[in-house]
């Protein structure tokens, strides 16, 4: 028996959890009993084998000593018998355990598609608060632990309980006696275990814990290899790395220590117990009280007693710890998904986009793109608002630019606009329509985001700029990256708008994956288009290349940047300078300057840098 190398995690509502869990069984209700009848089969097929050798022995072996003609037909009969029993057990065996992995992946397969599903409609606030490596557990380690219960250690449980369960009823049959030693040597091993597991666990723990102090190391100096080579800090880190690797090493040494001392213990005791029978066997036997047969099978039993234990033990720690993962998963599932309570929708009417509004009659509203804020405060959390009481209009086809120092509320502006996150106070209207009444898919459909990180699909070139529009057109995909001054660079791929991206756009500079975002939001024509930071890793130069095609992009559309570079910003129709929330400045670029305001410190300052 191996100590647990790290501690169990538990469920919080076992019940509750194991029963959810058993609904995504459902579906194999009929097959669910085939198992349970194999798994009960499999594990008595042993026992009843086990227990034959005692007529084997006490009816035909040690009778045909001394015979000179014994018949041996009763005796090939059992032969038969036992060899039906042992292959009807080994069939079931592979039966509950096919069936098993088939129904695991089954009920898998639907959980899964449960939580992605359910993680299309989850807030932007969601994926905020929680980490992409926690989620990813969810699909990962979590689903992992699921499959080796459902497949593996459920059923093996159950084998393993009928298993000692009839080992113990047999063996009390058999003899009293040597049950009541078999008992006390089980005890011992326990005690055994107890003592040494401790001590090893222990050790475990400080190994695991160094482990990810070690890995951590690593992972931090790997990034920062070039930081160190520039320092000239090669051989701190190589110091810091050798303490940190024998502080592993002795965890570790002292673990496996503790750990490998334990089985030849376990073995030695087992032996002890297996001799100690045989010798009890034989004193009962001589005085009558026992027979060749009962020994025999009973010593079988012996080697059997407390396998089963060491395995169920292991076994529950392991359907405890899965369970802990599927109440996560479950709590992702169970989060609130995105309210939405807009009735007005976006339609297309003789040619042209409209909100339709309902009401005693319907009315159609132009698509124009006039975004106003009204008295708007918003905060992420309640202690904190970010926003105090901003009021900005937008007319159709203006140009509005927010800079500001970092956490400002530019962005979260922009993220208000588009309902990523919805006010409490105040009011926001589009083409007049509070968006609290308009549905967000159509709401964002009738806009286009360009963001700072950029994000690519794996797929072509195509592919990803299509990612706008679905189904645009191969000319439109074109134009849309001539837009963007995307083409000429495109066209020196090795395949063009063919090429395949590597994850995120790996195989591709920064600067060409913003072009690619921007020709993304080109192709989605939108009335409304939001660019946060869209040419902040744009050199100078390409940014002027793309100066051209990102106003043709813009012309007749509403447009709202944020800027750190106020280069790209002196165009605008409305400059809006934020400070701790609150609009503290607006005007264009050329009132600002005169003004000799915040703007103008910024701007200056920007200048003389360059």
């Amino acid at each position: 028996m191996r100590p647990t190398t790290k501690s169990v995690r538990k469920p919080q509502n076992a019940k509750k959890t194991l029963k959810r869990i058993l609904s995504y069984l459902d579906a194999y209700k009929g097959r669910l009993p085939v198992v349970a009848i194999s798994i009960i089969i499999s594990s008595t097929a042993g026992v009843a084998g086990t227990y034959l050798l005692k007529p084997l022995l006490n009816n035909y072996i040690v009778p045909f000593i001394g015979q000179q003609s014994p018949d041996y037909s009763g005796f090939i009969r059992l032969i038969l018998v036992l060899v039906l029993i042992y292959a009807s057990g080994a069939l079931c065996s592979v039966l509950y355990s096919r069936m098993m992995v088939d129904i695991s992946k089954g009920a898998l397969a639907k959980i899964r598609k449960d939580l992605f599903s359910h993680m299309q409609k989850l807030p932007i606030r969601f994926f905020d608060t929680h980490t992409h490596g926690e989620l990813m557990s969810c699909y990962s380690n979590d689903i992992d632990a699921l499959r080796e219960m459902l497949s593996q250690a459920i059923p093996q449980f159950f084998s393993c309980l009928l298993s000692f369960t009839g080992v113990f009823v047999m063996m009390i049959v058999l003899s009293p006696y040597l049950t009541i030693l078999a008992v006390l040597m089980l005890c011992l091993m326990l005690l055994v275990v107890k003592k040494i597991g401790a001590k090893s666990a222990g050790f475990f723990r400080a190994q695991q814990k160094s482990i990810g102090a070690l890995n951590g190391y690593v992972e931090e100096m790997v990034e920062g290899q070039k930081v160190v080579q520039v320092f000239g800090h090669e051989d701190k880190v190589k110091k810091d790395f050798v303490a940190l690797n024998e502080e592993l090493c002795t965890s570790a040494t002292n673990a496996h220590t503790f750990a490998n001392i334990l089985m030849p213990i376990m073995g030695n005791l087992s032996y002890l117990h297996y001799a100690l029978t045989a010798v009890l066997g034989a004193i009962l036997a001589l005085q009558g009280l026992s027979d060749v047969g009962t020994i025999a099978s009973f010593l079988q039993y012996t080697r059997s007693f407390a396998q089963p234990l060491t395995q169920m033990s292991q076994l529950f720690n392991s359907i405890l710890s899965a369970m802990a993962g599927a109440e996560r998963i479950f709590a992702v599932i169970d989060e609130p998904i995105e309210a939405d309570n807009g009735d007005v929708v976006l339609e297309k009417k003789d040619g042209e986009w409209v909100w339709c509004v309902p009401g005693k009659e319907t009315t159609y509203v132009p698509v124009r793109g006039d975004v106003r804020f009204h008295d708007v405060t918003f905060g992420y959390v309640p202690e904190k608002m970010v926003l105090h009481h901003v009021s900005l209009y937008a007319k159709p086809g203006q140009k509005i630019a927010f800079v500001g120092s970092t956490g400002a509320g530019k962005t979260t502006i922009t993220n208000l606009i588009n309902r990523f996150y919805d006010i409490e106070e105040g009011t926001i209207t589009y083409d007049g329509i509070p968006i609290q009444r308009i549905c967000k898919e159509d709401l964002r459909r009738s806009m286009s985001m360009v963001l700072q990180d950029t994000h690519l699909f794996t797929g072509t070139v195509a592919d990803n700029i299509r990612y706008g529009r679905l189904d645009a057109t191969d000319e439109e995909v074109i134009a849309a990256a001539k837009i963007a001054n995307a083409h000429t660079f495109i066209m020196h791929l090795e395949k063009g708008y063919d090429t395949e991206l590597s994850a995120d756009g790996g195989n591709l500079s920064q600067g060409q994956r913003q072009l690619l975002s921007i020709a993304r939001a080109a192709v989605a024509d939108p009335p409304v288009l939001i660019l946060d930071e869209a040419t902040s890793s744009i050199d100078t130069r390409t940014e002027k290349l793309i100066e051209k095609g990102m106003d043709k992009l813009m012309e007749g559309r509403t447009v709202f940047v944020i800027a750190h570079r106020l280069s790209t910003v002196r165009n605008a129709d409305a400059i809006m300078v934020l400070e701790n929330g609150n609009i503290i400045e607006r005007g264009d670029h050329d009132d600002l300057i005169k003004s000799r305001g915040k703007y103008y410190q910024l701007y200056t300052g920007m200048f003389e840098l360059e």
